[in-house]
């Protein structure tokens, strides 16, 4: 398995190491729970190095990207923007989701995930001769996530002083650069939150910055139920190549116009575009105790309905909570059942995400 540049720092903490995605990774440092408590009260940090950074480079990247994702990077003119969208296939199935990065006319990098990033290196690298656009696969830089109500504070003292003032200035989805320091006020966990993607001769020191400084490191176990509780998708869980965006509730990530713009999958949308989907994502609340699994069976009067896509326990709200497909024609408010191990449990339909900067914020109507 591969490991971050921080593996040792990871086992001298005290980490229960796991394989994600060919990665040796922390789970937790001793305690799961409290460390998504962390995220949610004070400030926490994740290593999420295994991520891939791809700079793209070239006068005509723009018109790379257009093609290549389904949102439009166009409608992010300005140096220093930020875009979640898609890689779609040919059928309209999700082959990855990942941020665009804008840093110029002719510089954009992209933040992919770690189990596609070498199908998504491979398949860029397949198109970027027509466009006469250079890429390069950043493994030598890390990513440190820094996530929770006093994210801004913690990194503010950890940061080089210029570079440190303009990161806590920035909007949401948004980035700073200062030579190969990039900050990125973006996240994962629902929380306020910053990307520290910086060389990897630079990462252990700002880690160790950080650990003095007082903040936490944070495992995947955390890391999971936070972005759980905050309806946001897993590659490999939630979407594939094999479901759209029309059923993953992402189809805000299409930017159908201008008309004229064509993309890989949009011949494929657009042939049912404006049809009611067979299947939509929901949330579903466990009401009694217990926990919600991935892949368990949703049913209706008996009749199987859906599954679940992401299921898992939420410290916020103390119950199952999970992320299903299920028919379309499921009113939010419904009540449901999910076959738990051959017993069948009540479950409500709500409308995600499930907390928002330490809140509830599910809607049951």
């Amino acid at each position: 398995m591969k490991r971050t540049p921080l593996y040792e720092e990871h086992c001298a903490l005290g980490g229960k190491m796991v394989e994600f995605s060919g990665w040796e990774m922390p789970l937790h440092y001793g305690s799961q729970l409290r460390e998504h408590e962390i995220v949610r009260q004070r400030c926490g940090m994740f290593d999420v190095s295994h991520m891939g950074v791809i700079d793209l480079i070239g006068a005509r990247v723009e018109v790379m990207l257009r093609f290549l994702l389904s949102n439009d990077v166009a409608r992010i003119p300005t140096a220093g923007q930020a875009q979640y969208g898609l890689m779609l296939n040919a059928t309209g199935g999700i082959s990855d989701d990942l941020i665009a990065y804008r840093q110029g006319k002719d510089r954009f990098f992209l933040v992919v995930n770690a189990g596609t990033r070498d199908k998504a290196v491979a398949w860029i690298r397949i198109h970027a001769p027509s466009y006469g656009v250079r890429v390069v696969d950043r493994r030598d830089m890390m990513i440190l996530a820094v996530q929770g109500p006093k994210a801004a504070n913690q990194i503010q003292r950890c940061l080089p002083e210029g570079l440190s003032r303009q990161a806590v200035a920035l909007k949401p989805f948004h980035f700073v650069q200062d030579g190969d320091w990039r900050v990125a006020r973006t996240g994962y966990t629902g929380e306020d939150g910053f990307e520290l993607i910086v060389p990897e001769e630079n990462g252990l020191t700002l880690w160790e910055s950080l650990l003095r400084s007082g903040v936490q490191p944070v495992g995947l176990g955390a890391r999971d139920t936070l972005r759980l509780e905050a309806g946001m998708h897993l590659y490999g869980h939630d979407m594939d190549g094999k479901s759209s965006p029309l059923e993953s509730g992402l189809a805000w990530t299409i930017a159908w116009e201008p008309l004229d713009r064509d993309f890989i999958g949009r011949d494929a949308l657009e042939a049912v575009w404006g049809q009611p989907v067979a299947r939509k994502r929901v949330g579903l609340l466990l009401l009694d105790r217990g926990v919600l699994r991935d892949q368990q069976a949703v049913f209706l009067q008996n009749s199987p309905i859906g599954k679940i896509t992401s299921g898992g326990y939420s410290p916020t709200l103390q119950r199952g909570i999970a992320l299903a497909r299920i028919h379309s024609e499921i009113a939010i408010g419904s009540i449901c059942q999910v076959d738990m191990r051959g017993r069948m449990m009540d479950v409500q339909v709500v409308r995600p995400p499930f907390v928002r900067l330490g809140k509830p914020v599910y809607r049951e109507v």
